[in-house]
């Protein structure tokens, strides 16, 4: 979480939260990190000043929320960088337009815009939606915009 978090600090124009398990899930299910422990590791990448709000997720209890709220109380919150306005998309990769340059967008990878895609969505078909996503790519889309969320599937 530490580096995913230093990396957004570095870009985000925004408040950043972070709500970490109380560590990981033993053989059955239960968070055996105690609230010291969470609420020390915490601190330390507070202190690092990658994030604005803290908190506890899965396995923490109020005595978490409370070790992590004495450990922080001090801590000033994270500043929030001035950073140049760009267009910034995540994907496997993140993508930064840095040029102001023309873009093309690939769109008919979207459920609800293409009967198409939806049909072969539906049919779980997804070799045949994946050809209608790297079409676009070899017909000079640099991006594809891909919608899977429409009410009568299950996305």
């Amino acid at each position: 979480m530490r580096p995913h978090l230093a990396e957004l600090s570095g870009i985000a124009f925004t408040l950043l939260c972070a709500y970490p398990n109380a560590g990981l899930p033993n053989a059955f299910v239960e968070y055996n990190e105690n609230p010291e422990a969470m609420a020390r590791q915490i601190a330390e990448f507070a202190r690092e000043g990658p994030v604005n709000i803290v908190g506890g997720c899965c396995g923490s209890t109020p005595a978490h929320i409370r070790a992590i709220a004495d450990a922080i109380k001090d801590l000033e919150p994270r500043a929030i960088p001035t950073i140049k306005r760009r267009l910034r998309l995540s994907g496997l990769e993140p993508f930064i337009l840095t040029d102001n340059i023309p873009l093309n967008v690939g769109e008919r990878t979207n459920v609800t815009g293409s009967a198409k895609f939806r049909k072969l969505i539906t049919a779980g078909d997804y070799n045949a939606a994946l050809d209608v996503a790297r079409d676009k790519i070899e017909n000079g889309a640099q991006i594809i915009d891909v919608n899977m969320d429409e009410g009568l599937i299950d996305s």
